[in-house]
């Protein structure tokens, strides 16, 4: 299973759309926020993209649609599951050790979060902890980044792709 991680694009529909059709072959695209507008200007544009996405509500994502979630726990093939949030409720910027609690609360192998535009990849006790940093404004004085994450039978694989 082929997913696409991104996060905190701030209005750049033009990075958004690019990675979308840059991997249109991905079975899932997970955005963890901070990008509202631009999605749904994507969903709008090719409303084929919108079947294909879960999307998280940022501290920045001030819209009313409720199509935006606060926390995310999907539970994928080969017995991995994914708890993903934004970040900013967690206290990410100072620790992951809040999100990582509430992954392993929901029995969850990869946690998810954006809102620091700092990428992160890494595997403790058991449990993959991934911040694909920003697709549009990185502050790690890296180039823009996503997370393309292949899960199969054999495991889990993290990729971090800059831009």
């Amino acid at each position: 299973m082929k997913i696409i991680v991104l996060s905190d694009t701030h209005g750049n529909y033009k990075a958004l759309s690019s990675l979308v059709f840059q991997h249109e072959d991905a079975d899932i695209f997970i955005h963890l926020g901070d990008g509202e507008r631009e999605l749904y200007q994507l969903f709008n544009y090719y409303p084929w993209t919108e079947q294909k996405f879960h999307c998280l509500k940022g501290n920045c994502d001030y819209g009313q649609d409720v199509r935006i979630f606060r926390t995310l726990v999907l539970d994928l093939p080969y017995g991995h599951k994914i708890f993903a949030a934004h970040g900013d409720y967690f206290q990410v910027k100072f620790s992951t050790a809040r999100i990582a609690h509430e992954a392993r609360q929901n029995q969850a192998d990869i946690v998810l979060y954006g809102h620091t535009h700092v990428s992160d990849c890494r595997y403790e006790d058991g449990l993959y902890i991934i911040n694909p940093g920003s697709l549009s404004i990185p502050r790690d004085g890296k180039q823009p980044s996503y997370v393309l994450l292949d899960v199969s039978e054999k495991g889990v694989l993290p990729n971090l792709v800059f831009l």
